[in-house]
């Protein structure tokens, strides 16, 4: 594993939590000069610490405010039905998060949907139709207590 230093994770911090502080800015928090921060950041993209860029957009305005959890079952644990279902969750924008979890079911998905209603027809007109679907087991959020994507650095 490649390693960082302090400076490192001093630049970490402060561009995950705003990723558009200005160069100049992140020199001043990290106590450098604006082209030593340069090198560094360049090195860090290079390096795959930091993979991207992105911002966050309010769900509620954007007509996709509750949030769903499902476990997912699946009939069989076989390579090509581990492969068809991971194809058709990527078919679906309102699936945020899939992840193949250890334990009593194969699979926990985070939707964002408009409502209850939306959930409904998404999950009879869609996910129980989806390669190897035997069971899932429906987590409405009733409120978000804390949602961050900040890494503990």
């Amino acid at each position: 594993m490649l390693e960082i230093d302090a400076i490192d994770r001093k630049i970490l911090s402060a561009l995950q939590k705003d990723g558009r502080i200005s160069n100049l800015k992140l020199a001043e928090a990290v106590s450098l000069s604006p082209t030593a921060v340069l090198a560094r950041t360049q090195r860090l993209h290079r390096e795959g610490f930091i993979l991207g860029y992105e911002a966050r957009l309010n769900p509620v305005k954007l007509g996709c405010g509750m949030t769903v959890f499902v476990e997912v079952l699946l009939d069989r644990t076989t390579p090509n039905i581990f492969d068809a279902f991971k194809a058709a969750v990527l078919t679906h924008p309102e699936i945020s998060e899939c992840h193949m979890v250890a334990g009593g079911f194969d699979y926990l998905i985070k939707l964002r949907v408009a409502d209850m209603e939306a959930y409904r027809e998404f999950a009879s007109r869609r996910l129980w139709q989806f390669p190897g679907v035997r069971e899932t087991r429906t987590y409405a959020v009733i409120e978000e207590v804390k949602d961050s994507a900040l890494l503990p650095l």
